[in-house]
């Protein structure tokens, strides 16, 4: 138990001095969902509040929830990138190599992803807040509990990219199928509108996509507070989908691992 603890803190350690020299990846990370969802986005299409389902809230409260999951959904599938960097330049193959637990490849990646998610989750309510006035009415509690919705729907997208990245042979079909899937995802969500503004068979898909749920949750801490009954069926449906993801991510684990 020992030896797995240090072997996963010595790769958690180099996946965060690898980011230490490459910090443009999380200041765009952090940049792009502020200018471009919630300054530009969020100011250009304000008046959609308008429309039937925001019941008269600001457009840039609403957004915050979407956004948050936007950047919940970008860094988990983003998840994989240097994994598979790492297999193509042969580095992955020497590491398997090596006289070490497999599963703490795996374990520091999910480990490292998941604390750089949960901070740019905080640092995207302390910019909401600061810029627009935007913060939770359920207070510190609700923040903890945007921060466990935020990383909860987060495992599964990591456990997807990770088994992505080990399946696929090269980056440029990796971020090609990432996009090709992110943006449908975002739309056929709750992310930007309400459901009930959709058309109708938008509206059945997006009651199959899980991103709806985590911003129905998110959302609602935001802006309404503490909704139990709500918050307790998002994590059912939240963890069923990290199950299915984290079983489909485990069969691929085994057979390219080993």
């Amino acid at each position: 138990m020992n030896e797995a603890l240090q072997e996963i803190t010595a790769m958690t350690m180099r996946w965060f001095r690898r980011l230490s020299r490459e910090p443009i990846t999380l200041v765009f990370g952090l940049i792009q969902p502020m200018l471009f969802w919630l300054i530009l986005f969020g100011n250009q299409f304000k008046n959609v509040a308008r429309l039937p389902g925001f019941q008269g809230t600001d457009y840039i409260n609403f957004l915050t929830g979407g956004v948050i999951v936007m950047t919940v959904l970008n860094s988990g599938l983003a998840g994989g990138v240097d994994l598979l960097f790492d297999k193509e330049n042969g580095f992955l193959e020497r590491l398997m190599a090596a006289p070490i637990h497999r599963s703490s490849l795996i374990l520091s990646r999910f480990l490292f992803v998941m604390v750089i998610t949960g901070f740019q989750i905080l640092v995207l309510l302390v910019i909401a807040y600061l810029f627009f006035g935007v913060y939770p009415v359920s207070g510190l509690g609700g923040i903890a509990l945007i921060l466990f919705i935020g990383l909860l729907f987060g495992l599964g997208l990591i456990s997807l990219s990770l088994a992505l990245a080990l399946r696929i042979k090269g980056h440029g079909a990796f971020f090609s199928l990432i996009g090709f899937f992110s943006t449908p995802l975002i739309f056929l969500s709750g992310a930007l509108v309400p459901i009930q503004a959709m058309p109708l068979w938008m509206q059945l898909l997006a009651r199959l996509n899980p991103m709806t749920y985590a911003i129905d949750a998110i959302r609602g801490l935001i802006l309404h507070g503490f909704l139990w009954r709500t918050f307790l069926a998002v994590t059912g449906v939240l963890i069923l989908f990290d199950a299915l993801c984290l079983v489909g991510g485990n069969l691929v684990f085994k057979r390219s691992l080993g």
